[in-house]
């Protein structure tokens, strides 16, 4: 069997190079190397291969079928390499680098902001990447690489990333102001009486909720549906009906008008932490993961005021 060519990166990138700006003349100027460099580069992947990489035409290098198809393959370790070197980048702008956060809303637009107020305050030479967006997006930034931290609600395990356990809490019931509700519980079955606003059924929360319903025979039939827990709480408080949300959207949603009771049957749902399988934690992972700790542990204690410090 004949040994497989030894290619080096350096080949590779002048090829990427060619296939992105479409003259030897660019890439050697992208690149930081002479025209024939380039032309050399191109003769020994070529030589090295056996393929033919570009027809030459009228002094351009047009590049072949097969070139497409091999370029298509190298884009993702480009993009590593590229992910790589600005990573480096940003380790210098500061002490301690940058971290990249990426949470799903109940979480992300809640505790978590504040968690990075405490975090930040005194790191003044740290930057952070941050997002939020659903929990698909979430678990794949993880697992690609693309953030160092995910955050989420009731995703206990995956078999792509590791899953961590940060905080557990339970669902909550919010109803609009005017209506009147006795005592500190709601029912599915009191819910189900009213105009009720349930979550989207592909999402996890809108899942266990519609199977709290059925677990006390009582029929799941929404009046709207919605995909977030903040959307849910913006439609209680125009009176539309009632709702059951996490209780992180339902404190931060506190000062508009509703009612926040415990829901029955109870909900419980986890805060967790996302990383990536394999990659061991930074010192700034560990201290984000700290602050968010300690804010979920200040809201379970005494509520959103004594994460944000408005006591």
């Amino acid at each position: 069997m004949p040994a497989k060519p030894d290619i080096s990166i350096r080949l590779l990138e002048i090829f990427d190079a060619i296939m992105r700006y479409g003259t030897t003349v660019e890439a050697a100027e992208q690149l930081g190397i002479s025209q024939p460099a380039v032309s050399n580069g191109i003769r020994q992947l070529e030589t090295q291969t056996g393929v033919t990489l570009f027809e030459r035409l009228h002094r351009r290098l047009q590049p072949t079928e097969e070139a497409v198809a091999l370029h298509e393959d190298i884009k993702p370790v480009f993009g590593l390499l590229r992910g790589f070197v600005s990573r480096a980048q940003d380790m210098r702008q500061g002490v301690s680098g940058r971290l990249r956060v990426i949470s799903t809303p109940p979480l992300g637009h809640t505790v978590a902001p504040l968690a990075m107020r405490r975090f930040l305050k005194e790191r003044k030479g740290v930057s952070v990447a941050y997002d939020v967006r659903r929990l698909e997006h979430v678990v794949e930034a993880v697992q690609s690489g693309k953030a160092d931290i995910g955050l989420a609600l009731a995703l206990e395990r995956h078999p792509a990333v590791n899953i961590e356990v940060l905080a557990r809490t339970h669902m909550v019931a919010v109803l609009p102001k005017e209506e009147k509700v006795p005592g500190s519980t709601v029912s599915a079955e009191i819910l189900a009486q009213g105009d009720f606003i349930g979550l989207e059924a592909e999402s996890r929360l809108g899942q266990m909720v519609r199977a709290a319903f059925e677990r006390d025979g009582v029929p799941y039939d929404p009046r709207v549906e919605v995909r977030y827990c903040a959307t849910a709480a913006v439609l209680v408080t125009a009176g539309i009906g009632a709702a059951v949300i996490d209780p992180f959207t339902a404190a931060f949603n506190g000062a508009l008008a509703v009612v926040e009771r415990s829901f029955l049957p109870p909900i419980e749902i986890a805060a967790v932490l996302i990383t990536r399988k394999g990659v061991p934690r930074s010192r700034l992972q560990h201290a984000f993961i700290s602050e968010m700790r300690k804010a979920l542990s200040d809201f379970q204690a005494d509520g959103i005021q004594a994460v944000s410090g408005r006591r």
